[in-house]
């Protein structure tokens, strides 16, 4: 993957939620997975398409976390519902390991943390409440695991 772009959007949007911007993570994100868009996956090899998944599933964490800090739920529960849709569908562990990996480096207790203070300070409707849950179930059981 020749183009740095997505991956270093991706690295600028955890920062920016490190620091508390979160429109500008909300742009970052929104620019990596529009450069992301543009690989079809039938033409990439198997490590490329990886690399080009975790960098879209990790994208769509932080999108989530900085919508909820915006308080734009009905977006972040469509992202929800994209990371898990896409995620867990493939049933080959992908999902599981981008967790992971993102654990390990110290990436996921900000989404976690986002997660938790949304769902236990905020009043969301059924569908939000449902789909946020049970990713912060799955963010949960990784940090248990690892």
């Amino acid at each position: 993957m020749a183009d740095r772009r997505p991956e270093k959007s991706c690295e600028q949007a955890c920062e920016s939620l490190k620091q508390q911007d979160y429109e500008v993570a909300v742009k970052h994100c929104t620019e990596a997975l529009l450069a992301l868009s543009q690989y079809p996956p039938a033409h990439l090899p198997e490590a490329c398409q990886a690399q080009i998944d975790r960098i879209k599933i990790e994208t769509l964490l932080y999108r989530i976390a900085s919508f909820l800090q915006l308080k734009k739920y009905g977006q972040a529960d469509e992202d929800c519902r994209h990371v898990l849709g896409e995620g867990l569908a493939k049933g080959d562990g992908s999902f599981r390991a981008v967790l992971c990996c993102m654990h390990l480096k110290g990436k996921l207790q900000i989404v976690s943390n986002v997660l938790s203070k949304s769902l236990m300070g905020e009043s969301l409707n059924g569908m939000v409440t449902k789909d946020l849950t049970r990713l912060k179930t799955l963010l949960a059981e990784t940090e248990v695991i690892m």
